[in-house]
């Protein structure tokens, strides 16, 4: 393929820190070991302090447009353009980053050969009513990728919802039908989910030690939309062993805040179990058949920060 570039590459040669001058962005102030905050330079917008930059973990994050990530997000967020876009430009802005097609596959590890990157994008309606009847405003959708792909494809006439692996690459997208169709939840052929947190790699952008694990995309939805950029999904009921390395090798404390049903509880219980030996967990219990995605932003708020508060030592 040409213009092949490799984003792994691409990421540990370039620094946040080095890009930020790139782009002329000299009015951050030093807030902690190797970080700063000041005016975010993707909106321009209110807020002297939103954007945050953590030079040491080469991440960056916004509170108050959303944005957040590495340094290919920050570039695609500038340019307005796929992150793939962005790495060609880094490659050919910074020099220096190997882009050998002839070893190629010498590159890829066992973990990439699971879910490898997609080399394409989809175009969606983020203003889609089927977002607003399930109350996702469109700046939410907006931010998380999602909406109506109507064109001929897997994903036809469904909700596209992009998913990312643990350093910000698309992997797959998901299909929500409009109708209550099944499959409800339509992934592609070999795409194993196993092997991925859903929103996992904004979450850490945010530099949280703290992570809220919720079951579905729209509960992760709903969530980020009352005010917890640091929301993560399971895209289940189910903690592989993968997915239990990823919330704690990067978290210290994980909240978890699965669905209120027989099945939610009892999967609650059993992964705060299986978590309890390795970090710091708390479990929010939601009342009888309720779903994040059904409670109001006051609601999850209180939920949250009530349990919070109860099971603090």
């Amino acid at each position: 393929m040409d213009d092949w570039v490799s984003f792994s590459e691409v990421k540990s040669r370039v620094s946040l820190e080095r890009l930020l001058r790139c782009y002329s962005v000299d009015w951050l102030r030093r807030s902690g070991t190797r970080q700063y905050r000041g005016r975010c330079p993707i909106h321009q917008g209110e807020g002297k302090e939103a954007f945050h930059a953590n030079y040491e973990r080469n991440v960056f994050h916004c509170f108050a447009c959303g944005a957040g990530g590495n340094v290919l997000d920050f570039v695609a967020a500038m340019e307005k353009c796929t992150i793939r876009q962005a790495a060609i430009q880094l490659q050919g802005r910074f020099g220096g980053i190997a882009a050998i097609q002839s070893t190629k596959s010498k590159l890829v590890t066992k973990k990439r050969s699971i879910n490898p990157p997609l080399n394409f994008s989809l175009t969606v309606d983020s203003r889609h009513p089927y977002l607003a009847q399930r109350e996702v405003r469109f700046e939410t959708a907006d931010y998380f990728g999602v909406g109506y792909f109507g064109r001929a494809g897997l994903m036809s006439h469904r909700i596209a919802i992009p998913i990312h692996d643990c350093d910000g690459r698309l992997v797959a997208y998901c299909g929500r039908s409009l109708n209550g169709a099944e499959p409800r939840y339509q992934f592609p052929s070999g795409f194993r989910k196993s092997h991925v947190v859903y929103n996992y790699h904004r979450a850490f952008a945010t530099g949280a030690r703290q992570l809220i694990v919720v079951e579905g995309f729209f509960d992760c939805m709903r969530v980020h939309q009352a005010g917890f950029p640091n929301i993560a999904a399971l895209m289940g009921a189910q903690l592989s062993p993968t997915q239990k390395d990823l919330l704690t090798s990067r978290f210290q404390q994980i909240v978890l805040m699965l669905d209120g049903d027989e099945t939610g509880r009892a999967a609650m219980t059993r992964i705060a179990r299986d978590l309890s030996s390795a970090c710091s967990v708390i479990q929010v219990r939601l009342p009888a058949n309720v779903q994040p995605d059904q409670m109001t932003a006051d609601q999850i708020r209180h939920a949250l920060t009530y349990e919070e508060r109860r099971q603090q030592p």
